[in-house]
């Protein structure tokens, strides 16, 4: 299967449950790919004692998933592409078309 997610929130809690749902859905063998929209964009920033989101973010990475950033969204709160490539709308219709399955966060 491949499974899209589309986070659009940098609550901590969300975050980390969608990347581990990524990372999950890995392990199962399945192509994900996420698209952070919105605040999203700011998943690398997220610090929280309850929910490590950077680890999260690291074991999805490393399992294989693909991370895209929305570049309007990034450019709208001053922020540089990090780990993820700066992508467009285009490039989100284009994930979303491909996704057997598409959940969003946000």
């Amino acid at each position: 299967m491949r499974l899209g997610i589309v986070l659009n929130t940098n609550n901590p809690e969300t975050a980390w449950n969608g990347l581990r749902l990524g990372s999950k859905a890995l392990e199962a063998k399945n192509a994900v790919s996420m698209f952070l929209l919105g605040s999203g964009v700011e998943v690398e920033d997220i610090e929280d004692k309850t929910f490590d989101v950077a680890g999260a973010l690291s074991n999805f990475l490393d399992g294989g998933g693909k991370l895209l950033a929305c570049g309007t969204c990034l450019k709208v709160r001053h922020q540089e592409a990090g780990i993820c490539p700066v992508s467009t709308m285009a490039q989100l219709v284009e994930m979303i078309s491909d996704s057997d399955k598409l959940v969003t966060l946000g």
